[in-house]
Parts: C-alpha cells; structure tokens; sequence
C-alpha cells in the first residue's frame, strides 16, 4: 500500500509526521515524502527540514494521498504541478487526506466542492469561500475523502483511517505502540474553550506568521 505524503515549502512538521508515525505501521504501508523536486524541504520554523525521497511524477497513482497545511499553502492555491498530480492521483487513490490547511489546497484544486470538510480554525472561513461546506469536527470523513482539523488532528485522523483500512484492534495497537493518550495541561486546544485574549493573540500572531 503506497502512501504518498506532500512536502512544499515551509509545511508544518506535525501535519506530515503525526500521520506518517500512525500510518506508517500500517501492515504493508510503504510510506514517501513527495515534493516537485526530490530534497531537502523546509518546514515553517525554517529551522526544521524534511527531505522528499521522491517526485510527484514518481509517486503520481498512490494508494493513499496526504496533503499537510502550513504557511507556503498559500502558495499552492494557483499552483500547477502539485494541482494537477492531486488531481490525477485522486482519479485512482483509495484515500484523500489533508490536515489543518492543506484541505485548502485541496479545495483550490477542485477536489471538494459541494463536500463537507475540515482544516484549521482560522481557516474555516476561506474554506467555505471554496464552494466546501466547512465542518468544526475534528475529523470528516465525506466518501473517501479525509480531512482533520489542525495540526495535532493529523493524528486522530490517521488512526481513524487505520481503523478503516485494517480493523480497529490494530488501529487501537498502533495508539498503543506510540502511547497516544493525550492530557494536556490546559483546555485551552479550541477557540471555544480557550480563553478570548488566548484566541485573539493566536489570531495576531497568524496574521503575523503568513
């Protein structure tokens, strides 16, 4: 089973590797970075890198698609090359992913309109604006497209796929094996519980970082 997941500059680490430790231990998974050209790519702390091992023309029917978010998304809403390998590798994928803004790039690539999806709730809003009907879940499932929340999302929705693709005894065995059982030391992970200065300080601070 290939699993083919999207690298661009300046993505989110958490968005790719969250998912990759999950579906990685998939039995049968072969799991690659894919980028326009393969190398060294550079997350958004700019202090972090990833390298894609293949091409998109490499990697061009995988079985499963997933697109990460992060600041360079907005580059990629009047792309070309990676719009066009999201398209035709969703002709043929079992499964379409994306976490936090990479629903986004989905959506400018004309893969969820008139669809339920999610992403980052700063950008529910512009989603909506792509002809997508934006959902506050953290994980949606509309056909086989998949779509999480932001960025620490990533990971329910990989064993939520997990569950579906090979049973949830190993989904909940791959939960186990990486000890995934959160306790944050705030409720504070939406803007409907965090408090309103929290929310508008991450809301400046997003402005800040695009």
């Amino acid at each position: 089973m290939e699993i083919a997941i999207l690298l661009y500059d300046r993505f989110t680490a958490l968005d790719a590797v969250g998912p990759y430790e999950v579906l990685s231990r998939l039995p049968g998974a072969s799991v690659t970075f894919v980028a326009e050209q393969p190398g060294p790519t550079r997350t958004d702390t700019r202090r972090l890198t990833l390298h894609a091992d293949g091409s998109l023309q490499e990697h061009a029917h995988p079985q499963i698609v997933l697109v990460p978010g992060g600041p360079g998304q907005s580059a990629l809403m009047d792309d070309g090359p990676v719009h066009e390998w999201l398209v035709g590798a969703h002709e043929t994928s079992t499964w379409t992913t994306s976490v936090c803004t990479g629903s986004l790039i989905l959506a400018a690539a004309g893969l969820l309109e008139g669809r339920r999806a999610t992403s980052h709730w700063l950008a529910l809003e512009e989603l909506g604006r792509l002809g997508v009907e934006p959902a506050t879940d953290r994980v949606v499932f509309d056909g086989k497209i998949v779509t999480a929340a932001g960025v620490s999302a990533g990971i329910d929705m990989a064993l939520a796929l997990a569950a579906q693709i090979a049973g949830e005894g190993v989904a909940q065995a791959i939960q186990l094996g990486t000890e995934y059982d959160p306790q944050p030391p705030f409720d504070a992970g939406s803007p409907a519980k965090a408090p309103a200065e929290i929310v508008e300080a991450v809301r400046a601070r997003a402005r800040s970082f695009a």
